[in-house]
């Protein structure tokens, strides 16, 4: 009962990390290194998916994605079925793979850049030989801090995948269903490894910080 969900939760979780890895790092690069009038309005879009019920963000995500949305209309019927969860954990991880990975571009001494591009590199040489690599703990710190709330999304995810046993039932919705079925044992052990996975997760964080720190 357990590792059916949990199986399904680090597909889910490792494809949505993937997708937030490739889309966040253009707005992180943007955020850290850019100034332009409306910038405090495109980090609050980004930062909303945290602050918003998640519930919010799932009907967004199901106008976005169902009948009447663009996706709908090329064809791309994913709605309750559990790409469908992939979007949603990729949506409200977002932000913490942006907001870490930003933290750590900025933290880069510009003059180390503008030496690689005297030397001739153009940008996207010196972004990807000096800027990525300096700031390489932030952006996997954001990497991990991504897969861990991708892995513990819940309710965004039962808006858009819906809470189907063997099709879309991630390793939470499972605990959520064990809990009203009063099967407390194995909501335990459910609930028990869910917590060992995300105390690893957090712990690898603050290892990454506290040598990002320590190298300083």
């Amino acid at each position: 009962m357990i590792w059916e969900p949990l199986f399904l939760s680090l597909r889910v979780a490792a494809l949505a990390t993937a997708l937030v890895s490739v889309v966040g790092l253009a707005p992180a690069l943007w955020l850290a290194r850019s100034n332009f009038r409306g910038k405090s309005v495109v980090e609050t879009l980004i930062s909303l998916p945290l602050i918003l019920p998640p519930s919010v963000v799932g009907y967004y995500l199901l106008v976005f994605l169902g009948r009447s949305g663009p996706l709908y209309v090329l064809g791309l019927r994913i709605v309750f079925t559990w790409p469908a969860a992939v979007v949603a954990s990729a949506v409200v991880a977002l932000p913490l793979m942006v907001q870490s990975s930003r933290a750590a571009i900025a933290a880069v001494d510009a003059t180390l850049e503008k030496a690689a591009g005297a030397l001739g590199s153009p940008p996207w040489k010196v972004v990807w030989d000096v800027t990525l690599p300096l700031a390489r703990r932030g952006i996997l710190a954001g990497t991990v801090l991504a897969f861990a709330r991708s892995l513990g999304e819940f309710g965004a995810t039962l808006m858009v995948a819906g809470n189907i046993p063997g099709r879309t039932q991630t390793l939470p919705l499972a605990i959520y269903d064990l809990v009203q079925a009063n099967r407390m044992a194995q909501a335990n052990s459910a609930v028990l490894l869910m917590t060992a996975v995300a105390f690893g997760l957090l712990f690898a964080v603050n290892r990454l910080e506290r040598r990002a720190r320590a190298r300083e």
